[in-house]
């Protein structure tokens, strides 16, 4: 389980503020990157507080509504990069972009943060990059939880503009029935095209 080991060791350091940043979305076929960053509290206490992907979509929620109510104390941000930019910019550089302006949302601004995975270029605070950070870090767990909810709900809402593409259950992923719908219909708008299975069936639709 997560815990506060390298907050305390960074602190340690003389680094105060400490956020946790992490992302989700950077696989899916369709829909944006999102990221978050956030700070809590010393003595923050939330039972359960894991790596968002080990945890089932009701216990997210619930997480994100205690992480992120008013009186939890936790400071935090999130951002997100749309399809049409990741085309533009590939989806590394979202991921960056994204990761950036969630920690630049914070206020006030961190001293350094824990990223969960490889060092992020061009990153506007001190960074110190973890592998599975978001197992080892409650801040990065933290800051996981509120962007892979926030990002789901924003599929959710797509799936009622884009009925067909089923995005309420597979939220973007390359699932057999994201492909299918894909085959029979073509891309939508939120659907991006750079990535290979999306650029194979553009023009479906039109045919």
């Amino acid at each position: 389980m997560p815990d506060f080991s390298i907050e305390d060791q960074l602190m340690a350091e003389g680094f105060r503020p400490v956020a946790g940043v992490d992302e989700a979305g950077r696989g899916p076929l369709a829909g944006p990157v999102v990221a978050a960053a956030a700070v809590l509290p010393e003595g923050f206490g939330t039972e359960g507080l894991d790596d968002s992907k080990k945890l089932s979509a009701a216990r997210r929620e619930q997480l994100y509504r205690e992480i992120t109510a008013p009186g939890s104390g936790v400071i935090w941000a999130s951002a997100r990069v749309d399809a049409a930019e990741i085309d533009e910019i590939n989806i590394l550089q979202a991921t960056y972009r994204a990761m950036a302006g969630a920690a630049g949302g914070l206020s006030p601004a961190p001293a350094i943060a824990i990223i969960d995975g490889k060092p992020v270029r061009g990153f506007p605070f001190p960074q110190r990059a973890v592998v599975k950070a978001d197992g080892k870090s409650l801040s990065v767990a933290a800051a996981s939880i509120i962007a892979k909810v926030e990002r789901d709900r924003i599929m959710v809402d797509f799936a009622s503009r884009y009925p067909q593409y089923g995005f309420e259950r597979h939220k973007g992923y390359g699932t057999k029935g994201h492909l299918e719908a894909l085959r029979t219909y073509g891309p939508c708008p939120i659907h991006r095209q750079s990535f290979s299975p999306v650029a194979a069936c553009a023009g479906i639709a039109d045919a």
